[in-house]
């Protein structure tokens, strides 16, 4: 027999386990779609800045191809794990955060090409600092880096802002991947 003290910590001890459990799941099924986004934003920048003039159909072409990798991981990481990252509900609110960024570039802000490529990494990275606070340090450090090193490109990268971005952005979600891998 167990008395209740033995009992309560053996719980917490489950508990803690399964929270870890749950996380690490939810980190790898992250990584693979942050590996993925930052390939394709990588190249969306890379094509910006080698091919300025066709960058919007870069961009709208990459940006169809990550909702449809995405819900291919997803899928993968249901089959595999019973966690479900992707959904419907996570489909409209894609849509609508698109919806609301494009209102404020494009409508009420009339952004330049410059500020877009600020802009979108940022309010991005707002989505992975906010997912943090439910799902751990590492959506944190990688929303507020890659914010941090897009506001100093903005600044200071010049002529050299797109590959810059390419860099940061792109392979600042590549790297985040990585080492959520690891966590």
């Amino acid at each position: 027999m167990i008395d209740s003290r033995e009992a309560t910590e053996a719980l917490a001890e489950i508990n803690e386990m399964t929270r870890r459990v749950r996380q690490s799941r939810i980190y790898n099924l992250a990584s693979l779609m942050l590996i993925m986004w930052g390939a394709l934003v990588f190249a969306g920048y890379l094509g910006s800045f080698l091919l300025p003039r066709q960058a919007g159909y870069f961009w709208a072409a990459l940006n169809v191809a990550g909702v449809a990798g995405s819900f291919a991981i997803s899928a993968f990481g249901y089959r595999k794990t019973g966690i479900r990252t992707f959904d419907f509900r996570m489909l409209i609110a894609f849509v609508l955060f698109f919806a609301f960024g494009f209102l404020c570039t494009s409508v009420l802000g009339h952004f330049t090409p410059r500020q877009m490529g600020t802009f979108w990494p940022i309010y991005f990275m707002l989505l992975y600092i906010i997912a943090g606070l439910w799902f751990g340090h590492a959506f944190v450090v990688i929303g507020l880096s890659i914010s941090a090193l897009a506001l100093a490109g903005y600044f200071w990268a010049g002529d050299w802002f797109d590959l810059w971005m390419a860099f940061v952005d792109g392979g600042g979600l590549i790297l985040g991947g990585l080492w959520m891998r690891r966590s």
